[in-house]
């Protein structure tokens, strides 16, 4: 089985940081190789086009965020940067 997570949080995918699962917004879950490659590619078009960066990481983490997606941390006291991440298992 083949699955691609997609969370957005305030640190990029990678970190996973306790409690990470919160922020996933969708997961979809695919049978075989061919389907997970086509959804896979028509997501990462998709994002590379809505956001001005990306990174990747272990070839299976990918970042995505704009420089003016920022939200205000009350406990830092600061804007902090959105990050759109994709996390690939299978």
């Amino acid at each position: 089985m083949y699955k691609i997570i997609y969370m957005k949080a305030d640190y990029e995918p990678w970190w996973k940081f306790e409690g990470w699962e919160s922020t996933i917004v969708s997961e979809h879950n695919f049978d075989t190789k061919e389907e997970y490659d086509s959804a896979l590619h028509e997501l990462l078009e998709d994002f590379r086009k809505r956001y001005e960066h990306e990174e990747c990481r272990e070839g299976k983490y990918y970042a995505f965020w704009s420089l003016d997606e920022r939200e205000y941390c009350e406990a830092c006291e600061d804007d902090i940067q959105i990050f759109h991440g994709i996390i690939l298992e299978g």
